[in-house]
């Protein structure tokens, strides 16, 4: 509870700390409080008390804008540069806040989202038109043309839907792609046409068949093929209208002449199987592509006779006559194991047949299931087999094939001439092309692999190892290659094997991109930056081409069957792709591991992109404070760096190639700006000045933030970095630049008041532009500590210690300035609330909480003494007594505020007082309720919400005492006059608490309210009422000490019978010493009270024990009274202890009551027993407290002469209690 409030002179009481905190602030009156009786007291009170219902919030002062508060435009605007002139507070703080905004940047571990700022066009990467494949001569594209016209005049099979199948088409183009004149390109043409046509074959793979026919009685076949091409000159005769007929191998056939032993082929033989697995292939000579067929028939076999080596035998007859006799005699010769005798008893069974025409065979050839058909109508046929087939060209008559240049070689320059000319026609500098050719280039490109019987894993390799070498001259999408490479993956699992010189240019495509990746990876900074999103997408791509060159594709030597190539060694030396193809290669593109060289290239790269910075930014041949400023730079690039690299980089370079990135790149840059760092701090230490403290303070933050950034990653230890010992040079400078901060400080508060017109800044706050201006600083100084984290306990306790102590010296400095400041102010005559004032009282109350938690987070580490969520002691300490001057500077503005209302208070009380009792008591109060109303409605405009509250405070206890002071006044009046101040208190009480909004009843109801309405409530008392308030109140008494005045042991009953009361005083312990001896000479007092419920009883006494403190007694006495009068409200049994003296007034040594209603036989009868038959009591010794004095004072200001006998008799035993020790 606030002390009483006096009307002095208005003093600020000396302040020793200070702070800032968020404004609380209250809002628009909306509602009132209802409170009593009548209806004109129902609408005065509706009115009364609304401002204390509502609380109106400020924003968060650290949630607005960072900018300095507008304090009438005396401050200059925040500077561009990082100079700062001493004296200058405002430039100062504007140089701090700076760096503190650099800081808030490195709170935490970096986002993605948040550094990946910008999706435009990743920068161009270096192109080198030598990197490609060799220049050919004239000789080598003429020859090139050549074969490319060829491969399109002699185009066999189907086209497909995507294909050109229109020549004219496909010669032009290639006229195109070879810049070639009308007039060359139609000899050309014509050259080519009069060639030599290719020789065809055709290649078939019978891989499986499914769902056949169960012919053998176990339910399944034993099924096997035969096949072959029936020849242009054999055609099969068209098939008669009347009866349906189809060729079979089995069946007799109208062909003339013998039938080559080359054109047929058989299967191995599948036991029990309807759905068999064979994956054999042939390859057949083919005489006419347009008109020749290949024929397979299915069977099922009947014994385990060898059909292959009848067949073989069987080709080495020759002049058969008739397709039907010899494929007879193949399955005759079978089961007669090689003899052609006819094995009529068991006839194998027909399973069903296909016939294609090689006409039909697709371009690129094709991989499909074939449905089986029947040989005639009659046959009973289900299932379907699965073939592969390819039309290829075996002879050619071009200048290439005859000078030995391969198929692959010759696709190769073709392809490679076709991608530099269908990338020419994309945007000149476009980087995402993706290789996609036109349907001319598509189609030669499909003919030619296919005449060459170039397999899917030739056609892979060649495009890959011409993509990567023009990827080199002339940047393509990264999705592309790693399309082109997974490709090759595929089909390096299914087949696992080139030919050597393949294999060869294989390896050396594979260095060459390698060693292009790394160059870029060195240079990763300027072609993958960090905030462009599409240049580490490309990153990402390049990556996932050099995983499986690390990872081999997750296949390991282990996964290969065979022996690696006697000159490859199989050690790390082959690694990843080559890994890979490791069993077929014979030489090792790599000399070590790439993941080596990717992290060999990353540290060149590092050292070149430092040394770069370094010599830009703070060259070494500068002067020291000239490379402080460009070490600064550098410190703070490096972070950023660090941040894109754990933020980015490091998770690419780990989820793909398990490559270290962060950790390789933070150990490396740290130790070469921590070497910079303490080459500079040693040539600086002896030139210390004001301009170099500030830098290398603003260095030690950018250099700690990155030791934090280090700590900050869960399993990283700081301890071992080259930054970890740094603080120590930095020792000097940081103490001299908080000295600096200290007179900063001050002379920037000291220009906040100057231009501080004590009134609030804007609608929305209650302080003034000066509290904003201090709890800023405040905040500032905080938040860099907070960045310093100085690593020493030691040391950080120093600094702390001092800094905190600075802190305090600027809150103090602060509240002196204000202090001048409001009391040079002109006060406004008869106003008794204080706009000034207010604003005062604000100020300190944001600068309160502002300079508390700015001391609060100045916590240092205490060491392993120290426990952790708790302030050090001496910032403890700091801190409490801050709180506690700023809570007595805001009491005592407080006072002086209230002071001013003093007389009116007591005017309005005294016209309380005053109101005749024929007015209502709602209108005796209502002139105080409007009063308040008014000057609270006033207040709580100007008052935060902490501030009402100490207002309410003090003008609650100034209302108290002021109907305090009324009553004192007034004695001997009606009992109407205390009714009314009763009705005032109860209606000041609902004003103060407004329904919960304002002071809380615990605190309204406490200290001088509860003195208060006891004396109304006993004024309106008759005077035996008080006299047994008085003994009420002594049983109510609790002793607080209870072996202070010692114990008294008793023992009471009535006995009915006799209407008697018996009490027996037992003994008593540890009495107080009264004598000089250290002992007393107790005897005991015994009474009933109240006197006028026991008019004829006398009192009675115990005889006197001297010399001690624990008399005994055991003494019985009787009073005569009716159980009724024991039964009435205050009646009881009070036992005076005394200490007898000889020759002076006996002293006082103690008192104790015990109700007689709770006495045995008092309430009911007592069935059996004596007084010595119950419980003896042990009743605690006290002395009469506060409440039962004030109803003797109610009584000594009544004139009736049972009042006044009254309060003689109490009088007579005071004059014994004046001894008290």
């Amino acid at each position: 509870m606030a002390p009483a409030v006096s009307t002095s002179e208005f003093q600020v009481t000396p302040l020793s700390l200070l702070r800032v905190a968020p404004d609380v602030t209250t809002g628009d009156s909306k509602a009132g409080f209802s409170a009593h009786r009548s209806p004109a007291m129902s609408t005065l009170l509706e009115i009364k008390s609304s401002v204390l219902r509502q609380v109106q919030v400020c924003p968060s002062f650290r949630r607005r804008t960072e900018e300095e508060p507008a304090s009438g435009s005396a401050d200059p605007p925040e500077p561009t540069a990082g100079a700062w002139k001493p004296g200058d507070g405002v430039e100062f703080f504007a140089q701090m806040r700076l760096i503190l905004k650099k800081g808030e940047g490195r709170q935490g571990l970096p986002c993605p989202e948040v550094l990946l700022r910008s999706s435009s066009p990743a920068p161009a990467e270096p192109v080198d038109p030598s990197r490609g494949l060799r220049t050919l001569s004239q000789e080598e594209v003429d020859m090139l043309y050549e074969e490319a016209l060829y491969t399109v005049l002699h185009r066999a099979g189907t086209m497909g839907p995507d294909q050109v199948d229109d020549e004219e088409a496909l010669l032009s183009y290639l006229q195109q792609v070879f810049g070639t004149g009308p007039e060359e390109h139609a000899t050309a043409v014509e050259r080519v046409k009069k060639a030599k046509a290719p020789t065809y074959a055709l290649k078939v793979s019978v891989m499986r068949a499914k769902n056949l026919l169960a012919k053998d009685p176990n339910g399944f076949s034993d099924p096997y093929c035969m096949l072959g091409i029936l020849p242009a000159s054999g055609a099969v005769r068209e098939p008669s209208p009347h009866k349906e007929q189809r060729f079979s191998f089995r069946k007799g056939s109208k062909r003339g002449g013998p039938l080559p032993a080359k054109c047929i082929q058989v299967t191995e033989v599948k036991s029990s199987t309807l759905n068999p697995v064979w994956k054999e292939h042939f390859l057949f000579e083919i005489e006419d592509v347009g008109t020749d067929q290949l024929h397979l028939d299915i069977w099922d076999h009947d014994d385990d006779v060898s059909l292959v080596e009848a067949c073989r035998k069987l080709n080495e007859v020759i002049g058969l006559k008739g397709v039907s006799r010899y494929f007879k005699q193949i399955v005759k010769s079978a089961r007669a194991n090689g003899t052609a005798g006819p094995t009529e008893d068991h006839t194998d069974d027909f399973l069903g047949c296909l016939n294609i025409p090689v006409r039909e065979v697709p371009v690129a050839g094709e991989d499909r299931w074939f449905k089986l058909e029947p040989r005639s109508s009659a046959s009973r046929v289900q299932g379907d087999c699965q073939l592969i087939l390819k039309l290829i060209t075996t002879q050619r008559d071009t200048n290439m094939s005859q000078r030995g240049r391969s198929g692959f070689l010759s696709y190769l320059l073709l392809l490679n001439r076709l991608l530099q000319f269908e990338h020419r026609a994309e945007e000149p500098n476009s980087s995402s092309w993706r290789g996609e050719l036109s349907g001319p280039a598509a189609t030669v490109l499909c003919l030619h692999g296919a005449q060459s019987n170039l397999s899917a894993l030739q056609l892979a390799v060649l495009h890959w190892q011409v993509s990567s070498r023009h990827h080199q001259t002339r940047t393509l999408d990264y999705g592309y290659l790693l399309g082109l490479l997974e490709d090759l993956q595929a089909h390096w699992e299914e087949a696992g094997s080139l030919p050597q010189e393949q294999e060869e240019g294989l390896a050396d495509s594979f260095s060459a991109f390698s060693e292009f990746g790394l160059q870029l990876l060195r240079q990763l900074r300027d072609y993958f930056p960090a905030t462009n999103s599409t240049a580490v997408y490309r990153l990402e791509l390049l990556l996932k081409w050099v995983q499986p060159l690390i990872c081999g594709w997750g296949l390991g030597l282990g996964d290969w069957v065979g022996q690696p190539p006697v000159s490859c060694n199989p050690s790390p030396r082959c690694l990843g792709k080559l890994q890979l193809f490791q069993p077929s290669f014979e030489i090792c593109p790599f000399e070590t591991e790439l993941n080596m060289d990717v992290a060999a290239a990353l540290k060149r790269g590092n050292r070149e992109w430092f040394d770069k910075l370094l010599n830009t930014q703070s060259p070494r041949e500068q002067p020291g404070p000239q490379r402080l400023a460009g070490l600064i730079k550098l410190a703070d690039t490096i972070y950023e760096d660090l941040q894109s690299c754990y933020g980015i980089y490091a998770s690419l370079f780990h989820s793909i190639i398990k490559v270290d990135f962060f950790t390789l790149t933070f150990r490396q840059l740290e130790r070469l700006v921590a070497e910079e760092a303490w080459v500079l701090t040693e040539e600086l230490s002896p030139k210390m000045t004001l301009e170099v403290a500030l830098g290398l303070f603003e260095l030690y933050l950018t250099l700690a933030d990155i030791q934090r950034f280090w700590s900050s990653i869960p399993g990283r230890d700081s301890r071992s970095l080259a930054l970890a010992g740094i603080h120590a040079p930095f020792l000097p400078a940081v103490k001299l630049w908080l000295q600096v901060l200290r007179d900063q400080t001050k002379w920037r508060l000291q220009g906040a008041v100057d231009v501080d017109t004590l009134e609030p800044m804007d609608a929305s706050s209650k302080h003034s532009s000066s509290a904003a201006t201090a709890s800023l600083c405040f905040s500032h100084i905080q938040e860099l500590w907070a960045c310093l984290a100085w690593p020493d306990p030691a040391q950080a306790q120093t600094l702390g210690t001092q800094l905190s102590q600075d802190l305090c010296e600027a809150a103090l400095f602060y509240t002196e300035l204000l202090r001048k400041k409001v009391d040079a102010q002109p006060g406004a005559a008869g106003e008794a609330v204080s706009e000034p004032l207010c604003v005062v009282l604000n100020d300190v109350e944001l600068l309160r909480k502002a300079a508390g938690q700015a001391l609060r987070g100045l916590a240092w580490p205490e060491g392993a003494a120290g426990l952790e969520g708790t302030l050090p002691r001496p910032l403890l300490s700091c801190t409490q007594a801050l709180d506690e001057d700023l809570q007595r500077e805001a009491r005592t503005v407080t006072a002086h505020l209230t002071s001013k209302m003093v007389g009116d208070v007591r005017k309005y009380v005294q016209h309380v007082s005053l109101s005749p009792d024929s007015i209502q008591n709602d209108e005796a109060v209502a002139p105080l309720l409007k009063y308040l109303d008014e000057k609270l409605a006033l207040l709580n405009a100007s008052l935060v919400k902490e501030n009402l509250n100490r207002v309410l405070e003090a003008l609650w206890e100034l209302l108290l005492q002021a109907i305090l002071q009324a009553l004192g006044a007034n004695r001997d009046v009606s009992a109407d006059f205390y009714g009314r101040f009763h009705f005032t208190l109860e209606a000041l009480v609902n004003f103060f608490h407004a329904e919960g909004q304002g002071l809380p009843l615990e605190s309204l109801r406490d200290g001088s309210y509860k003195r208060l309405e006891e004396e109304l409530r006993l004024h309106q008392c008759s005077t035996r009422e008080c006299i047994e308030q008085y003994y009420l109140d002594k049983l109510k008494q609790r002793s607080m000490e209870h072996n202070r005045f010692g114990r008294l042991s008793v023992r009471c009953h009535y006995e009915a019978a006799e209407q008697r009361l018996a009490v027996e005083v037992l003994h008593a312990a540890d009495l107080l010493p009264l004598d000089a001896n250290g002992l007393s000479d107790p005897f005991v007092i015994v009474e009933l009270g109240p006197p006028h419920l026991f008019p004829l009883v006398r009192s009675q006494r115990t005889q006197v024990k001297s010399r001690t403190l624990h008399p005994v007694y055991d003494e019985l006495f009787y009073f005569s009274v009716p159980a009724e009068a024991c039964r009435r409200r205050g009646a009881c049994v009070l036992f005076t202890v005394m200490d007898h003296d000889w020759l002076s007034t006996n002293d006082f040594a103690g008192e104790a009551a015990l109700g007689l209603g709770s006495v045995g036989g008092v309430a009911r009868p007592q069935v059996g027993g004596s007084a010595r038959a119950s419980q003896p009591v042990t009743l605690h010794l006290r002395r009469p407290r506060a409440q039962v004095r004030s109803a003797l004072r109610m009584l000594e200001g009544r004139p009736n002469k049972e009042a006044q006998e009254f309060v003689k008799r109490l009088r007579e035993l005071e004059k014994y209690m004046e001894a008290d020790p």
